[in-house]
C-alpha cells in the first residue's frame, strides 16, 4: 500500500508523545521522545510518495483495501479495520499509555498497537521505518529475541512484540493467525508479558479518557465535536511542564506553493490562552492551572517582564528556525523547518494573554488553590510592561517579519492586562490599585477605539490610523473593549464579513504579506466571525456557518489551521488547537440549553 501524505489523519497522545494515523492504519508522523524532538516518523512532510518514515500494517499484495476509521468512543484510542478484496479483515487499535498509576500520572513515550484478525486469512506485512536526525539517517533494524532496535547518531526506539521479529525486521510477510502486540518505546528491555501490558494499558488508557470525558461541562448540542475537540486539546498540553503547544506538527503548509510553512511543536503564550479559556468552558480546569504553573517558570526564568510571544515546551529550549533538507514538504511543497523565528518578534498580546489565562483563578471557587495577592503581584509588572508598550508597533496576532504597526488587537490586549488587574484588585480589595489600573485601563480604551476607527469605511481596522482590514477586530467585543451592541461593532461585522468572507469561510486579511495574498481561509478567523455574528443578534446565519465549518472537519472530526475556501480542502499544521478552541466557544455560545430542550 503506497502512502499518500494527506490530513485524513487520527491523532493520538498522552501529553508527552504525540502522533498521527492515516485512513489507512500508518503511522505517518511522530516526534521522538516527546512533541517537539526529531521526526522518526516523517512520511507526512516527505513528499507525494514517501518511501519511508512510516510504520505501516498492510495486507500483503496489491488488492484492493477497504478501511474504517474511528475513535474508540470519548477517547484518544483510534481502532483502524482493513478489509481485502476477499473479504479478510483485520483490525489496529493504537494508542499512547494515559492513566494514574502509582498516585501519579503514567504517560510514558509509548505507541501500543494492537492488531487483532476479525474474519478470513490475513496474511499481512510490517513496514517499520523510521528515519532519525531531521529524516537524514535511515536506521537499520537490530533483532532481539522479542524485539527491533533502530539506532542512529546517538538515538534509539525499540519495537517489542510477540509478533514474528524475524518477519519485522525483513518486512517479510506472514498469516496473522492470533492477536498480536506491537509496543514502540525507549531503547530498555521490556521484563513482562507484551500482550498482557498491552491489554492492560489499552484498558486503562480507555478508562481514563471516558471518565475524564464524563466530567466536561457540555452544550446540549454538538456534544460529540466538543468532546473530540476537548480530548484533542488536552493531548497537546505537554503535562510535565503546562506548556501548550500550538499543533503537534510542522511545515504543514497554510497552501500549496506559497511556502508559509512553519514549525507549531512549541508554546505560542497567545494560543495556550486560548486553549484555556475552551477547556476552561468545558470544566477542565487542571490545564490552566498547569499553563499558570508553566507560565510563573517562563517568567522567573526571563527575570523580569520582558515576555518573548512563544517558547519551547522547555522554557530554555532554543527555537532558532532552521531548513530541514532531508524532507521534502508536506506533498512536495517544502520547506521543512524546525524551529520558529517568531521567538525574536515583539509582540504585545502577550502581556495581556498571560494575566487574561490567569485571571480565572481569582475567581473561580472551584479551584483548590486560588490566586492570591503573590499571584497578582507576579502578574502586575506585566501589566506595566503592557500600558508602556500599547500604542507602540509590533509584529501582531499574525506575526509580520516586515510590517510592524500599532495593531489594534495588541492593543486591546494591553487594555485587557489593564483592565483584569483592576478586576483582579477590586477582588482581591486592593482598592488604591484597582483605582489606579482602572484609570490606566480607561485612557488606554479611549485612544484604542477612536484610533482603531476608521469612518470611511465605517469598520474597525486592524492597526491603529489605517485602512487595513482583519479579521482579529472581530475579538473586540468578546474581550470587552467595546460592546457587542455598538454601531461601530456591528458595523465592523459587516464590513469583514464582505470583505474577508470566502465561500462563506474567512480570510485573516486580504491584504499581500511577506509571501504575497493569502489563498486560503484562517479556520480560527471564521470561527470568531461565528462568535460575532451571534454577539450582535444575527443567530441564525451564525449557526448555518458553525455548521459549514462542523462539516469540513476530517473524518475523526479534527481541522487544521487553514481552509481552501473553494475546496473545502484542509491545509496547514494539524491538528491546529485554535480551530479546535473555536469549535467548543461557538458550540457553547449557539447551543439551546439544557433547559430549552426539555
Amino acid at each position: 500500500m503506497t502512502i499518500r501524505p494527506s490530513l485524513d489523519t487520527a491523532m493520538i497522545g498522552n501529553g508527552n508523545l504525540s502522533a498521527l494515523v492515516d485512513r489507512s492504519g500508518a503511522i505517518v508522523w511522530m516526534c521522538w521522545p516527546r512533541v517537539d524532538g526529531d521526526p522518526v516518523f516523517c512520511a507526512l512532510i516527505d513528499g507525494e510518495d514517501p518511501q519511508d518514515g512510516y510504520f505501516s500494517i498492510v495486507f500483503d499484495g496489491d488488492g484492493k483495501v477497504e478501511t474504517e476509521q474511528a475513535y474508540l468512543r470519548n477517547t484518544a484510542v483510534v481502532r483502524t479495520v482493513l478489509r481485502s478484496e476477499g473479504g479478510a479483515c483485520f483490525s489496529i487499535t493504537d494508542f499512547a499509555p494515559h492513566f494514574h498509576r502509582f498516585d501519579r500520572l503514567f504517560n510514558p513515550p509509548t505507541i501500543v498497537r494492537v492488531i487483532e484478525p476479525l474474519s478470513g486469512l490475513c496474511r499481512i506485512r510490517v513496514r517499520l521505518r523510521p528515519r532519525m536526525d531531521g529524516g537524514a539517517l535511515r536506521p537499520k533494524p537490530v533483532m532481539g529475541s522479542n524485539h527491533v532496535r533502530y539506532a542512529a547518531d546517538g538515538s534509539s526506539i525499540r519495537l517489542s512484540t510477540d509478533a514474528p521479529v524475524s518477519y519485522i525486521a525483513s518486512e517479510g510477510a506472514f498469516i496473522l493467525s492470533r492477536p498480536m502486540t506491537m509496543i514502540l518505546h525507549p531503547d530498555e528491555p521490556m521484563r513482562d508479558s507484551i500482550p498482557r501490558v498491552g491489554r492492560e494499558f489499552l484498558d486503562k488508557t480507555v478508562e481514563n479518557w471516558q471518565r475524564w470525558a464524563r466530567n466536561l461541562n457540555l452544550p446540549f448540542e454538538w456534544q460529540e465535536p466538543v468532546i473530540r475537540a476537548a480530548i484533542t486539546l488536552q493531548l497537546c498540553s505537554f503535562e510535565q511542564t503546562g506548556a501548550i503547544v500550538a499543533a503537534i506538527t510542522t511545515s504543514v503548509p497554510e497552501a500549496p506553493r506559497e511556502q508559509r510553512n512553519w514549525d507549531y511543536r512549541y508554546c505560542w503564550i497567545r494560543d495556550a490562552y486560548f486553549t484555556v479559556q475552551a477547556l476552561n468552558r468545558v470544566g477542565a480546569s487542571l490545564t490552566m492551572e498547569h499553563f499558570i504553573d508553566y507560565v510563573t517558570n517562563v517568567i522567573t526564568m526571563e527575570g523580569g517582564a520582558d515576555l518573548k510571544p512563544v517558547y519551547g515546551v522547555l522554557p530554555e529550549e532554543p527555537l532558532e528556525e532552521r531548513i530541514a533538507p532531508d524532507l521534502a514538504g508536506y506533498r512536495g511543497f517544502g520547506p521543512v523547518r524546525f524551529g520558529n523565528d517568531a521567538v525574536n518578534q515583539v509582540q504585545h498580546d502577550v502581556y495581556g494573554s498571560v494575566i487574561l489565562a490567569a485571571s480565572q483563578m481569582f475567581f473561580d471557587e472551584r479551584l483548590p488553590k486560588k490566586g492570591d495577592e503573590s499571584l497578582f503581584a507576579m502578574l502586575e509588572p506585566l501589566g506595566m510592561r503592557a500600558l508602556a508598550l500599547a500604542l507602540t508597533e509590533d509584529a501582531g496576532i499574525w506575526e509580520y517579519r516586515d510590517k510592524p504597526s500599532v495593531h489594534t488587537y495588541s492593543a486591546a490586549m494591553c487594555w485587557v492586562a489593564c483592565d483584569r488587574l483592576a478586576r483582579i484588585a477590586t477582588r482581591l480589595g486592593i482598592l488604591d490599585r484597582a483605582q489606579q489600573w482602572r484609570k490606566s485601563a480607561d485612557g488606554l480604551r479611549h485612544a484604542i477605539v477612536e484610533r482603531a476607527w476608521n469612518a470611511k469605511l465605517q469598520c474597525f481596522t486592524g492597526s491603529l490610523d489605517s485602512d487595513r482590514i482583519d479579521a482579529s477586530a472581530l475579538l473586540l467585543a468578546e474581550l470587552g473593549l467595546v460592546k457587542a451592541d455598538d454601531p461601530k461593532f456591528i458595523s465592523t461585522v459587516d464590513v469583514i464579513g464582505k470583505t474577508l468572507g470566502r465561500n462563506g469561510y474567512l480570510l485573516r486579511y486580504a491584504d499581500a504579506d511577506d509571501f504575497g495574498a493569502p489563498s486560503t481561509a484562517f479556520t480560527i478567523c471564521t470561527f470568531w466571525y461565528v462568535e460575532a455574528l451571534a454577539a450582535i443578534g444575527r443567530c441564525g446565519e451564525a449557526r448555518d456557518l458553525f455548521e459549514k465549518i462542523l462539516a469540513r472537519r476530517n473524518h475523526v472530526g479534527l481541522l487544521s489551521e487553514d481552509i481552501d475556501p473553494e475546496t473545502g480542502e484542509l491545509w496547514g499544521n494539524f491538528p491546529q488547537t485554535y480551530s479546535l478552541v473555536g469549535i467548543i466557544l461557538c458550540a457553547w455560545r449557539l447551543s439551546k440549553s439544557w433547559e430549552e430542550a426539555r
